[in-house]
């Protein structure tokens, strides 16, 4: 772990031609195809200001430079490209323009300006975008690294102390990554102060893509002795050792100074130097190889061989499914371009609308794993936020309720809503959706006090006028069917809510048929699915064909539902024959035997069904007994107010129970199944306006740029494999696999 083994590895190719191809590679799909996470190894640098970085840079890259990045350094990662070519007399410096991509050379100074005002043009704010710079030099070691700016420990004022932060969350968002191994320049010192190495841990406990750089050897030289140079390099114990550290000394002088000699010869002078010391020591060879420059860059030209080579398997892997993913989308664009086609452009919309059409009725028959899902806290605090402004209905059942968050308490806690926190959509979600309408309605109540002058006036102005029975339908249809009436109103809204809130949830339903080997559904949903997804036009005459169902079957519904209330409060009476009273309406009705119900259905239900009858054919007996009940005489109106509330309470009682058992057989009657059943015709029906063909025209335009830009995607794609498998090509046919 402290430096290279001694152990060696067959070139594949041409080191400089590898490093360029999968560099390369890795730039054109990160910038060209917008791919950021590509399995791509790279060495990262870090380490706080004035540790000796940009020596060390210098050094990889065989000569003096200086990036011009102002009093506020670095602000954005770097990526150093250094690659060795011998032939060369003199280094070529190259930098990558951020909007073509392309490599472009310039002069060292003129390199260095340019790097700087990539950092100035920051200000005081941070970057992870990159800044490419490319050198080619017979000094240069065959590697690259990415400058990451230095972590700061002390600002001034608390706009450094911001950078400061922003420059440490940059570069631990780059640590993080698996990918990266970490280049952690430190002082050579004490091996318990170094920070910079503390933070790499907290990244890589077990320092398995950590490499330690301890620089400024030769500060140390008169303190150590043979007796404590090895317990040195180890660290004092501090450094784990499995770490791999290296010590060294890079080229420095006074500054202000010009350099005493070529750079290069001081970079082999300060490295004879190191082993000179070390070796004087008495240090192992073992030891040594971890001492001085030349040992590092061996290592590192090796490590990073060794990197890009293990990385060519999983590159092609990433290559393949990013160009079976393009081919498809390829293939979505084309197909989508001949279904926009002028002359069959109607057909194409009235097809992917049926197709709508049908998927909602499979949707809500139930289907798994569709989105989006809500639970029911989320689904009525939405219904709320969308009517917010209107007030043409009763929102909450009661004036008892303070607010929408007592609503839900009383319906989690009390009446305990069916699969009230389970994300739900589709029919699942319309039925707990009609558990609420009806607990909604039941809420619904008339005023406990009927007064004397309310029964007089709705009985004329003589005493004789009108019968008991006649005040009583009145009554009824003075204050009782508007209560009703009202929440009707709520339960068409939220019906009506609850189906527009099901547009994506279908949308996405015919989309992820898609990765379905084989279904049961049509095998046109995922094609019309991913039309109406990606093509806006489509999209919006859908939705707005589909909402205008929805409004429209709102209307049919409320309407329908309106005049069954309007009807049955005109003439209760005939409401109340059809059906089963029970012991609210009359009082001598048997109570069930649930012992016989459990333990003989049979016998049970041949004793209920004579009671039954008896109890329906009763019921216009016991009318007429409590309205022969109510004495006609003026001066015993007291006693008549008394017995017409009860008898207008309790048949209002009756008639709201009968309407809550029955409302989700209204709500299916009136809106759902017309709903289901007339949409597809609707959406069969659907007209282009000149506008939308128009529109369609320009949809068309943008297709064929998008597709023109997936064919040139695609062709970077196989021109990236098509290199990368002809360089294993190349160097299986010279023998030089690993």
């Amino acid at each position: 772990g402290r430096g290279p083994a001694g152990g060696s590895m067959s070139n594949i190719g041409n080191k400089t031609e590898l490093l360029n191809l999968l560099g390369d590679v890795k730039v054109r799909v990160q910038d060209k195809l917008g791919i950021v996470d590509f399995p791509m190894p790279q060495f990262i640098l870090i380490g706080k200001q004035s540790v000796g970085k940009s020596r060390l840079i210098e050094a990889l890259a065989g000569e003096t430079f200086n990036f011009i990045s102002g009093s506020l350094g670095s602000r954005r990662p770097t990526v150093l490209e250094f690659r060795n070519v011998a032939q060369l007399k003199e280094s070529q410096w190259y930098v990558r323009d951020a909007k073509s991509g392309q490599w472009n050379m310039h002069p060292t100074h003129q390199v260095m300006q340019l790097v700087g005002q990539r950092h100035e043009e920051l200000g005081k704010s941070v970057s992870a975008e990159p800044v490419y710079v490319r050198i080619e030099s017979p000094a240069c070691v065959d590697m690259q690294i990415v400058d990451l700016p230095g972590f700061r420990d002390f600002s001034l004022d608390g706009e450094g102390q911001a950078l400061a932060q922003r420059i440490e969350e940059l570069d631990l968002s780059f640590m993080q990554n698996k990918r990266n191994v970490m280049l952690v320049v430190e002082q050579a010192g004490d091996a318990a102060t170094m920070s910079s190495l503390q933070r790499a841990r907290e990244f890589d406990p077990e320092f398995k893509r950590t490499i330690l750089i301890r620089n400024k050897l030769d500060k140390y030289y008169g303190d150590l002795t043979p007796e404590n140079v090895v317990s040195w390099v180890d660290g004092h114990g501090d450094l784990p050792g499995n770490l791999v550290r290296f010590a060294l000394t890079l080229p420095h002088w006074t500054d202000g100074d010009l350099p005493p000699k070529p750079f290069r010869d001081i970079l082999e002078d300060v490295n004879n130097e190191d082993l000179r010391q070390m070796a004087g020591k008495s240090l192992s060879n073992r030891y040594l190889d971890s001492i001085g420059f030349k040992n590092f860059s061996g290592f590192m030209e090796k490590k990073i061989e060794l990197m890009f080579v293990d990385s060519i398997g999983p590159v092609l892997d990433d290559l393949t499914e990013l160009k079976r993913k393009h081919d498809k989308e390829l293939e979505a664009l084309k197909q989508e371009i001949i279904d926009t086609d002028p002359a069959r452009l109607l057909t194409t919309t009235r097809d992917c609308g049926m197709s709508f059409a049908s998927a909602l009725v499979d949707v809500m028959e139930g289907v798994l794993d569709s989105k989006p899902c809500m639970t029911f806290e989320e689904e009525l605090k939405a219904f709320h936020q969308h009517h917010l402004a209107n007030t043409g209905f009763t929102k909450l059942p009661s004036e008892d309720f303070s607010g929408l968050a007592d609503y839900l308490d009383y319906l989690r806690d009390e009446a305990r809503l069916p699969a009230y926190e389970v994300e739900l959509n589709g029919g699942s979600a319309f039925r707990r959706m009609m558990h609420e309408v009806e607990i909604f309605l039941r809420f619904s109540e008339i005023g406990v006090d009927t007064r004397k002058r309310d029964v007089i006036q709705a009985r004329g102005v003589s005493m004789g006028s009108l019968t008991w029975r006649d005040v009583v339908v009145k009554l009824l249809g003075n204050e009782a069917h508007f209560p009703l009436q009202q929440r009707v109103q709520y339960v068409g809204e939220r019906i009506r809510w609850f189906f527009e809130q099901q547009k994506e949830v279908v949308v996405n339903f015919m989309l992820n048929l898609e990765s379905l080997p084989s279904t049961r559904y049509k095998s046109l949903y995922p094609r019309h699915g991913r039309v109406i997804h990606d093509n806006a036009i489509t999209r919006t005459l859908l939705f707005e064909t589909y909402d205008a169902a929805c409004r429209r079957q709102l209307q049919q519904f409320t309407e329908l539902f309106e005049s069954m209330l309007t009807s049955t409060f005109s003439n209760p009476w005939v409401f109340l024959k059809g059906a089963t009273t029970g012991k609210d309406f009359e009082d001598d009705v048997p109570d069930v035997d649930t012992e016989l119900m459990k333990s003989d259905p049979y016998a049970f239900t041949k004793k209920r069904i004579p009671e039954e009858i008896r109890s329906r054919s009763g019921t216009e007996q016991q009318l007429a007994k409590w309205l022969n009940e109510i004495p006609t005489e003026d001066t015993e109106i007291d006693d008549a107010v008394d017995k017409v509330q009860m008898l207008v309470l309790r048949t209002y009682s009756f008639i709201r129970s009968q309407v809550c058992d029955q409302v989700e057989l209204f709500a299916e009657s009136f809106f759902k199944l017309p709903m289901l059943r007339r949409l597809e015709a609707a959406m069969a029906q659907i007209e282009l306006s000149p506008q939308d063909a128009a529109n369609y025209e320009a949809r068309r335009a943008q297709l064929e740029q998008e597709k023109g830009m997936k064919m040139s995607h695609a062709a970077e794609i196989n021109d990236c494999m098509g290199k990368i498998q002809n360089f294993k090509l190349k160097c299986e046919a010279r023998g030089l696999r690993r």
